[in-house]
């Protein structure tokens, strides 16, 4: 089967302009046509409105998908975190925590999902920190036997913003474990950062062998240049 995975950091639906509208950011995931997006710095708070409950109201503009999300601190009145939208059915969720010492407290949300033929397709949201020395540990701990580490029983798929725009620990170690996306060798460009002007390659997908990779891609459209900081990275593949 084919399977369309995203990742994007929707900066909290501030875009370029400096204007919070989160409708943009859901009409560039609508036009991604994807079966499997995560998303980071996203917030959730009670009231409902677009703006304050991202994650539910990124949810509802996708009829039929499901909804994972994992706090990673709390912002305002509500909550703030990595969220994953899928096509198909979540049967478990998990929210680690990659908090380092003093900084910014960060996270990697699990959704296990059900693919039509009944494989689970293990999905890992990963926001890492923007120190140094905070990544390194935060790669050592998302490869431990808690977490990548452990057995599991289909494959994995490893996305999200890394924070690291050189070959880091973090990005050393699950090159070790995973196949990666090489966006200069596929495309010819690898920038995901900022959103207009994009000089950083902070973006990544890490995915297990038993995947097939065919194809891959930026979202370099006027509304997701304008909508977020960061562009979709968009990787397609055949599941066996």
């Amino acid at each position: 089967m084919h399977l369309r995975a995203v990742t994007y950091n929707i900066h909290k639906g501030r875009g370029m302009d400096g204007r919070t509208r989160v409708d943009r950011i859901a009409r560039v995931i609508q036009e991604l046509r994807a079966d499997i997006i995560a998303l980071q710095e996203v917030v959730r708070a009670p009231n409902g409105s677009p703006e304050d409950d991202q994650a539910a109201w990124l949810h509802a503009q996708l009829p039929g998908f499901n909804l994972a999300f994992g706090e990673n601190r709390r912002h305002r009145s509500g909550a703030y975190g990595n969220a994953i939208l899928s096509r198909y059915p979540i049967v478990e969720i998990d929210n680690y925590d990659l908090s380092w010492r003093g900084r910014e407290r960060r996270g990697c949300l699990r959704a296990d999902v059900q693919l039509p033929a009944g494989n689970i397709l293990h999905v890992f949201n990963v926001h890492l920190g923007t120190a140094f020395l905070e990544r390194r540990h935060q790669g050592r701990l998302l490869v431990s036997a808690s977490m990548l580490g452990r057995k599991v029983s289909g494959p994995r798929i490893v996305l999200g913003d890394f924070n690291e725009w050189t070959r880091g620990l973090a990005t050393k170690l699950l090159s070790v474990h995973f196949e990666s996306l090489r966006p200069k060798v596929l495309m010819g460009r690898a920038r995901t950062y900022p959103g207009l002007i994009p000089v950083l390659h902070l973006d990544h997908i890490y995915f297990d062998r038993t995947l097939r990779l065919t194809k891959m891609s930026l979202d370099r459209s006027r509304r997701a240049l304008l909508a977020s900081d960061h562009l979709p990275l968009i990787a397609d593949f055949e599941v066996e």
